[in-house]
């Protein structure tokens, strides 16, 4: 063969080398991912991830209802018990009726408030938690003015406490149920620390700690 044919020959076969070369370069190059969903673009795949990002924030709201219903229906039924005791134990006419409306009304919220868990799968307390066992225990050792005392400042207290939880719950909770809930048994327990006041100042014990009020057991701030 002349050098002018080894030449060309040469100068043929590395034009189909590079090209070969290009064409498994290019298979190469391509995602797995790609060849499975040909269609989808880099801005799909970002956007299909966004979704996971919203995950927490729902799971913190479901988690701050379920708690604020656990916390709701143990301090029900302490009310409900100590109602009882009120009218057992107390000696002011003032403090049986107030022991009464407490049986009466939390014993109403508490059906409510079971029929909206049942509904929303949220598994709630069936009896007292141990600090209300242990206040319970307390003040069924009293009688007298001595229970009065007692059994209202710890009335006044908790109810300051229930009236917080219920307006944070009316006001930032997730779950449509329990958020109704907590709105529409509002009034009740602002009503019900407006009468505890009220029977605290009558027989001696603390109106409420921070709270100014007038003579009649109101709030004046």
């Amino acid at each position: 063969m002349t050098s002018r044919k080894k030449f060309t020959c040469t100068i043929a076969l590395a034009s189909i080398g590079m090209v070969g070369a290009c064409a498994a370069f290019g298979q190469g190059s391509q995602h797995p991912m790609d060849e499975a969903n040909p269609g989808q673009t880099n801005q799909g795949k970002m956007n299909s991830g966004s979704t996971a990002q919203t995950t927490p924030d729902v799971t913190v709201g479901k988690t701050a209802d379920a708690t604020f219903a656990k916390k709701a229906a143990a301090g029900g039924m302490a009310e409900v018990k100590l109602g009882q005791l009120a009218q057992e134990k107390g000696s002011s006419q003032q403090v049986k009726d107030f022991g009464k409306r407490m049986e009466t009304d939390h014993t109403k919220a508490g059906d409510q408030l079971m029929q909206i868990a049942s509904r929303d799968n949220i598994d709630l307390p069936n009896g007292l938690e141990a600090k209300d066992q242990s206040t319970y225990d307390k003040l069924s050792k009293l009688s007298g003015a001595a229970f009065d005392r007692e059994y209202m400042q710890d009335m006044v207290m908790d109810h300051e406490k229930d009236v917080a939880e219920f307006k944070r719950e009316a006001n930032a909770g997730k779950n449509p149920d329990m958020k109704s809930f907590a709105s529409e048994t509002l009034p009740t327990l602002q009503s019900h620390l407006q009468q505890a006041r009220k029977a605290a100042m009558s027989v001696g014990a603390a109106a409420g700690s921070g709270a100014s009020v007038d003579k009649n057991g109101s709030p004046t701030q």
